[in-house]
């Protein structure tokens, strides 16, 4: 069995997360907000918490279409309380409709979410060589500039620490350890 990141052993759902999403660059810009409204419902939770809770997340929230997510009114929100499949926190719920209406915005004012949200990277996957999980940080300096630029933009749940969890998620940083195979896979050009 290949080496991997510690924490992925703790799961079969963690394991095929790590396997094949976690790290990898995501420049779809539906999928990147799936993952902006993912990690503001973990906020305070366990990541497997969420995973576990995804394929419910995606029906609930219309396959995470941000157009469809941003007209959500206060009849939907409330069915959204009512499921038992995602996180039941009124500010998390609301939070995902605001933060559709901040992600259109952006993808106006640039032309997709991605180019902005890449930015703060230079575009280009950081990447580090950790050599073991407990040396990863909590946020940077990239993800605490990315985090008060979205609140200055209106989005909601995106503290430094969410951001710098997001991403992770999204490949913008390679914070696999150096002894896992995907650290190698990743920092492939």
């Amino acid at each position: 069995m290949a080496a991997k990141c510690v924490w992925a052993l703790a799961s079969a759902n963690e394991e095929h997360y790590h396997d094949n999403e976690w790290g990898e660059p995501l420049h779809d810009d539906r999928r990147l907000f799936e993952f902006l409204v993912l990690e503001g419902a973990q906020a305070g939770l366990s990541w497997r918490t969420i995973l576990n809770k995804r394929p419910a997340y995606r029906a609930a929230f219309d396959d995470f279409v941000p157009e469809i997510v941003a007209e959500y009114d206060a009849a939907k929100l409330e069915q959204l309380l009512d499921n038992p499949g995602i996180v039941r926190n009124r500010l998390k719920i609301q939070s995902a409709v605001a933060n559709a209406q901040a992600f259109l915005a952006v993808q106006q004012q640039f032309g997709s979410f991605d180019s902005h949200i890449w930015s703060f990277v230079g575009g280009r996957t950081i990447q580090n060589r950790w050599q073991s999980h407990a040396e990863l940080p909590a946020y940077s300096a990239e993800s605490e500039r990315m985090s008060k630029d979205l609140q200055k933009r209106g989005f909601k749940f995106v503290g430094r620490t969410i951001c710098y969890a997001y991403m992770q998620a999204v490949g913008m940083v390679n914070d696999h350890t150096v002894d896992c195979f995907r650290h190698a896979e990743l920092a492939q050009p």
